[in-house]
């Protein structure tokens, strides 16, 4: 099955990512992998201290994955895949990337800043022409009935 990877972060384009990846996942049969990177900066601490501060970056990203997971299911029959990694974020979207022979698009949300699309969508269409699949980047301006009408 193609599975469209789909990044987990703050972001508020985030949201338009997710409903891209879960309106295209259902009218073409697909998947939806939602991968969450835990940047190594978080953890410069000592030992006990950067467990408990990763441990708790899990259960965020468990919470809010299951707010996704929740609608995905409900709105769309999707039962999402969730993927929790920890280091930098390219490199780490592009070794499961890799190591995923399923994964068939990355979907990345662009912000509407006038400073650029955010840093992952940056880094990765630099790198575009190395990957093994298309990239789609979804605008964090269109509407959820735009998205819709896309799809």
């Amino acid at each position: 099955m193609r599975k469209f990877l789909v990044v987990l972060d703050d972001s508020r384009e985030c949201l338009n990512a997710m409903r891209f990846a879960s309106l295209r996942a259902e009218r073409t049969g697909g998947g939806v992998e939602v991968l969450s990177v835990i940047p190594p900066d978080e953890f410069n601490h000592w030992i006990g201290v950067g467990d408990i501060m990763r441990e708790e970056a899990r259960e965020r990203i468990l919470a809010h994955f299951e707010v996704f997971a929740k609608w995905m299911r409900s709105k769309h029959g999707l039962d999402p895949h969730l993927v929790i990694r920890e280091g930098e974020p390219v490199e780490e979207i592009l070794a499961q990337v890799r190591e995923d022979p399923e994964i068939g698009v990355l979907v990345l949300g662009a912000a509407e800043d006038r400073k650029g699309p955010g840093p992952l969508v940056t880094a990765l269409t630099r790198q575009a022409g190395a990957l093994p699949m298309p990239v789609t980047i979804v605008p964090g301006t269109l509407s959820k009935e735009q998205l819709e009408s896309i799809c």
